[in-house]
Protein backbone atom coordinates (compact mmCIF):
# COMPACT_ATOMS: atom_id res chain seq x y z
CA UNK A 1 0.00 0.00 0.00
CA UNK A 2 3.02 2.29 0.76
CA UNK A 3 4.08 1.85 -2.48
CA UNK A 4 0.68 2.43 -4.21
CA UNK A 5 0.43 6.00 -2.29
CA UNK A 6 3.96 6.94 -3.41
CA UNK A 7 3.04 6.23 -6.79
CA UNK A 8 0.06 7.84 -6.68
CA UNK A 9 1.77 10.96 -5.01
CA UNK A 10 4.40 10.80 -7.74
CA UNK A 11 1.63 11.00 -10.73
CA UNK A 12 0.09 13.91 -8.60
CA UNK A 13 2.75 16.02 -8.64
CA UNK A 14 4.22 15.18 -12.17
CA UNK A 15 1.02 15.68 -12.98
CA UNK A 16 0.90 19.31 -11.89
CA UNK A 17 4.32 20.01 -13.58
CA UNK A 18 3.14 18.85 -16.71
CA UNK A 19 -0.01 21.01 -16.59
CA UNK A 20 0.12 23.88 -14.15
CA UNK A 21 3.70 24.22 -15.51
CA UNK A 22 2.16 25.88 -19.33
CA UNK A 23 0.13 28.29 -17.20
CA UNK A 24 2.96 29.58 -15.85
CA UNK A 25 5.00 29.77 -18.90
CA UNK A 26 2.69 31.79 -20.52
CA UNK A 27 2.71 34.13 -17.38
CA UNK A 28 6.24 34.15 -17.29
CA UNK A 29 6.29 34.91 -21.57
CA UNK A 30 3.51 37.50 -21.06
CA UNK A 31 5.99 40.33 -21.19
CA UNK A 32 8.24 38.81 -23.84
CA UNK A 33 5.48 38.09 -26.39
CA UNK A 34 2.71 40.12 -25.15
CA UNK A 35 4.02 43.11 -26.32
CA UNK A 36 0.33 45.04 -27.04
CA UNK A 37 -2.81 44.80 -25.05
CA UNK A 38 -4.40 42.63 -27.17
CA UNK A 39 -1.62 40.34 -27.27
CA UNK A 40 -1.61 39.66 -23.53
CA UNK A 41 -6.00 39.79 -23.85
CA UNK A 42 -5.16 36.74 -26.10
CA UNK A 43 -2.61 35.30 -24.18
CA UNK A 44 -4.54 35.56 -20.96
CA UNK A 45 -7.71 34.32 -22.76
CA UNK A 46 -5.81 31.35 -24.07
CA UNK A 47 -5.04 29.67 -20.42
CA UNK A 48 -7.18 30.95 -18.63
CA UNK A 49 -10.24 28.02 -18.81
CA UNK A 50 -7.29 25.90 -17.47
CA UNK A 51 -6.19 27.29 -14.37
CA UNK A 52 -8.39 26.65 -12.14
CA UNK A 53 -8.52 22.67 -12.95
CA UNK A 54 -4.53 23.01 -13.60
CA UNK A 55 -4.46 24.19 -9.75
CA UNK A 56 -6.40 21.04 -8.18
CA UNK A 57 -3.57 19.18 -8.57
CA UNK A 58 -1.61 21.12 -6.40
CA UNK A 59 -4.27 20.95 -3.44
CA UNK A 60 -4.35 17.31 -4.12
CA UNK A 61 -0.20 16.91 -3.67
CA UNK A 62 -0.37 19.04 -0.95
CA UNK A 63 -3.05 17.51 0.87
CA UNK A 64 -1.25 14.02 0.10
CA UNK A 65 1.80 14.73 1.04
CA UNK A 66 0.51 16.18 4.98
CA UNK A 67 -1.55 12.87 4.97
CA UNK A 68 0.35 10.21 3.76
CA UNK A 69 3.72 11.38 4.94
CA UNK A 70 2.86 13.75 7.98
CA UNK A 71 6.82 13.76 9.31
CA UNK A 72 7.58 15.65 6.50
CA UNK A 73 5.76 18.54 6.64
CA UNK A 74 7.73 20.11 9.46
CA UNK A 75 11.04 19.02 7.72
CA UNK A 76 9.74 20.69 4.62
CA UNK A 77 8.09 23.63 5.76
CA UNK A 78 11.43 24.24 8.31
CA UNK A 79 13.80 23.87 4.96
CA UNK A 80 12.11 25.84 2.57
CA UNK A 81 10.30 28.27 5.00
CA UNK A 82 11.37 31.50 3.16
CA UNK A 83 10.58 29.94 -0.57
CA UNK A 84 7.09 28.18 0.63
CA UNK A 85 6.04 31.99 1.82
CA UNK A 86 7.45 33.39 -1.61
CA UNK A 87 5.96 30.98 -3.39
CA UNK A 88 2.73 31.49 -1.92
CA UNK A 89 2.62 35.26 -2.32
CA UNK A 90 3.67 34.67 -6.07
CA UNK A 91 0.71 31.99 -5.93
CA UNK A 92 -1.58 34.98 -4.81
CA UNK A 93 -0.49 37.86 -6.64
CA UNK A 94 -0.43 35.23 -10.23
CA UNK A 95 -4.11 34.55 -9.47
CA UNK A 96 -5.32 37.78 -8.42
CA UNK A 97 -4.08 39.62 -11.52
CA UNK A 98 -6.31 36.75 -13.51
CA UNK A 99 -9.15 37.94 -11.20
CA UNK A 100 -8.66 41.70 -11.23
CA UNK A 101 -7.21 42.55 -14.55
CA UNK A 102 -10.62 42.91 -16.62
CA UNK A 103 -12.44 44.03 -13.41
CA UNK A 104 -11.44 48.21 -14.79
CA UNK A 105 -10.77 49.13 -17.93
CA UNK A 106 -7.50 51.47 -18.81
CA UNK A 107 -4.16 50.65 -19.38
CA UNK A 108 -2.38 51.03 -15.82
CA UNK A 109 -4.74 49.17 -14.29
CA UNK A 110 -4.72 46.30 -16.85
CA UNK A 111 -0.68 46.70 -17.11
CA UNK A 112 -0.22 46.72 -13.00
CA UNK A 113 -2.33 43.02 -12.92
CA UNK A 114 -0.34 41.91 -16.65
CA UNK A 115 2.50 42.75 -14.22
CA UNK A 116 1.34 40.79 -11.41
CA UNK A 117 0.64 37.88 -13.52
CA UNK A 118 4.12 37.47 -14.72
CA UNK A 119 5.95 38.12 -11.41
CA UNK A 120 3.74 35.64 -9.23
CA UNK A 121 4.51 33.46 -12.50
CA UNK A 122 8.19 33.74 -12.49
CA UNK A 123 8.20 33.16 -8.33
CA UNK A 124 6.69 30.58 -8.91
CA UNK A 125 8.56 28.95 -11.43
CA UNK A 126 11.96 29.81 -9.60
CA UNK A 127 10.37 28.65 -6.15
CA UNK A 128 9.51 24.96 -7.38
CA UNK A 129 13.26 24.83 -8.70
CA UNK A 130 14.46 25.92 -5.24
CA UNK A 131 12.66 23.96 -3.63
CA UNK A 132 13.41 20.74 -5.86
CA UNK A 133 16.73 21.16 -5.33
CA UNK A 134 16.66 21.29 -1.32
CA UNK A 135 14.35 18.11 -1.83
CA UNK A 136 16.93 16.56 -3.93
CA UNK A 137 19.82 17.01 -1.11
CA UNK A 138 17.60 15.70 1.54
CA UNK A 139 16.84 19.48 2.67
CA UNK A 140 20.16 19.50 3.97
CA UNK A 141 21.55 22.31 1.61
CA UNK A 142 20.03 25.77 0.96
CA UNK A 143 17.24 25.82 -1.79
CA UNK A 144 19.36 29.65 -2.32
CA UNK A 145 22.51 27.38 -2.87
CA UNK A 146 24.25 28.64 -6.46
CA UNK A 147 22.94 25.00 -8.03
CA UNK A 148 19.25 25.70 -6.15
CA UNK A 149 18.87 28.96 -8.43
CA UNK A 150 20.18 27.26 -11.61
CA UNK A 151 17.78 24.58 -11.11
CA UNK A 152 15.31 27.37 -10.20
CA UNK A 153 16.36 28.93 -13.69
CA UNK A 154 15.91 25.36 -15.55
CA UNK A 155 12.66 25.17 -14.62
CA UNK A 156 11.50 28.74 -15.48
CA UNK A 157 12.92 28.05 -18.90
CA UNK A 158 11.50 24.31 -18.98
CA UNK A 159 8.08 25.97 -18.19
CA UNK A 160 8.37 29.05 -20.44
CA UNK A 161 9.03 26.74 -23.73
CA UNK A 162 6.14 24.42 -22.49
CA UNK A 163 3.75 27.61 -22.45
CA UNK A 164 5.40 28.96 -25.59
CA UNK A 165 4.41 25.32 -26.80
CA UNK A 166 0.65 25.56 -25.43
CA UNK A 167 0.18 29.17 -27.27
CA UNK A 168 1.30 27.46 -30.38
CA UNK A 169 -1.34 24.52 -30.11
CA UNK A 170 -4.16 26.69 -28.34
CA UNK A 171 -3.54 30.11 -31.06
CA UNK A 172 -2.35 28.56 -34.23
CA UNK A 173 -0.34 31.03 -35.98
CA UNK A 174 -0.57 34.06 -33.19
CA UNK A 175 3.00 33.10 -31.30
CA UNK A 176 4.75 30.64 -33.26
CA UNK A 177 4.31 28.20 -35.87
CA UNK A 178 1.33 25.79 -35.72
CA UNK A 179 2.13 22.95 -32.84
CA UNK A 180 0.47 19.53 -32.28
CA UNK A 181 -0.95 18.27 -29.66
CA UNK A 182 1.99 15.52 -29.77
CA UNK A 183 4.59 18.52 -29.23
CA UNK A 184 2.06 20.04 -26.43
CA UNK A 185 2.32 15.98 -24.38
CA UNK A 186 6.57 16.03 -25.42
CA UNK A 187 7.07 19.36 -24.09
CA UNK A 188 4.96 18.47 -20.86
CA UNK A 189 6.77 15.80 -20.01
CA UNK A 190 10.37 17.57 -20.64
CA UNK A 191 9.14 20.44 -18.10
CA UNK A 192 8.16 17.42 -15.62
CA UNK A 193 11.39 15.50 -15.73
CA UNK A 194 13.27 17.75 -12.86
CA UNK A 195 10.26 16.95 -10.62
CA UNK A 196 10.48 13.27 -11.91
CA UNK A 197 13.97 12.84 -11.28
CA UNK A 198 13.53 13.93 -7.88
CA UNK A 199 11.07 11.89 -6.67
CA UNK A 200 13.17 8.30 -8.65
CA UNK A 201 15.57 9.53 -5.86
CA UNK A 202 13.41 9.88 -2.96
CA UNK A 203 11.21 6.98 -3.31
CA UNK A 204 13.12 4.99 -0.48
CA UNK A 205 13.08 7.92 1.92
CA UNK A 206 8.93 8.57 1.33
CA UNK A 207 8.15 4.98 1.60
CA UNK A 208 10.32 4.75 4.86
CA UNK A 209 8.12 7.77 6.17
CA UNK A 210 4.70 6.80 5.31
CA UNK A 211 2.21 6.27 7.50
CA UNK A 212 1.03 3.09 9.14
CA UNK A 213 -1.12 0.74 6.87
CA UNK A 214 -4.34 1.62 9.04
CA UNK A 215 -4.43 5.08 8.10
CA UNK A 216 -3.31 4.46 4.69
CA UNK A 217 -6.61 2.36 4.36
CA UNK A 218 -8.57 5.47 5.76
CA UNK A 219 -7.03 7.78 3.44
CA UNK A 220 -7.96 5.78 0.55
CA UNK A 221 -11.70 5.07 1.20
CA UNK A 222 -11.70 9.39 1.59
CA UNK A 223 -9.76 10.19 -1.49
CA UNK A 224 -10.42 7.24 -4.12
CA UNK A 225 -14.16 8.24 -4.77
CA UNK A 226 -12.65 11.88 -5.57
CA UNK A 227 -10.53 10.97 -7.87
CA UNK A 228 -12.90 9.96 -11.07
CA UNK A 229 -14.32 13.37 -10.49
CA UNK A 230 -10.94 15.16 -10.41
CA UNK A 231 -9.90 13.48 -13.70
CA UNK A 232 -13.15 14.19 -14.94
CA UNK A 233 -13.15 17.51 -15.09
CA UNK A 234 -9.96 18.04 -16.39
CA UNK A 235 -11.25 16.38 -19.25
CA UNK A 236 -14.22 18.32 -19.33
CA UNK A 237 -11.91 21.94 -19.61
CA UNK A 238 -9.87 20.07 -22.44
CA UNK A 239 -12.22 18.98 -24.32
CA UNK A 240 -14.43 21.94 -23.74
CA UNK A 241 -12.04 24.73 -24.29
CA UNK A 242 -10.08 22.33 -27.35
CA UNK A 243 -8.38 24.70 -29.98
CA UNK A 244 -10.72 26.17 -32.57
CA UNK A 245 -13.47 25.81 -29.67
CA UNK A 246 -14.32 28.96 -28.00
CA UNK A 247 -10.50 29.56 -28.30
CA UNK A 248 -10.61 33.13 -26.47
CA UNK A 249 -13.69 32.90 -24.51
CA UNK A 250 -12.72 33.93 -20.77
CA UNK A 251 -14.80 31.79 -17.91
CA UNK A 252 -16.74 34.73 -16.23
CA UNK A 253 -15.02 34.65 -13.32
CA UNK A 254 -11.65 35.74 -15.28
Amino acid sequence: MDVIWFAFFAVLLVGYFALEGFDLGVGVLLPVLGRTRDGRDRMVAAMAPYVLANEVWLVAVAGTLFGVYPALEGEVLFALYPVVVAMLLSWVLRDAGLWFRRRADGPGWRGFWDAMIAFGSLGLSFGWGMALYAAATGFTASPMHPMGLMLGMVVTLLFAWHGWTFLAWRTPGDFGAVRSGRALVVSGAVAALPVAGVLAGAMPYLVEHTVSAASLNVLSLMVLPFAPIMLGAQLWVWRTFRPGKDAFRLPSFF
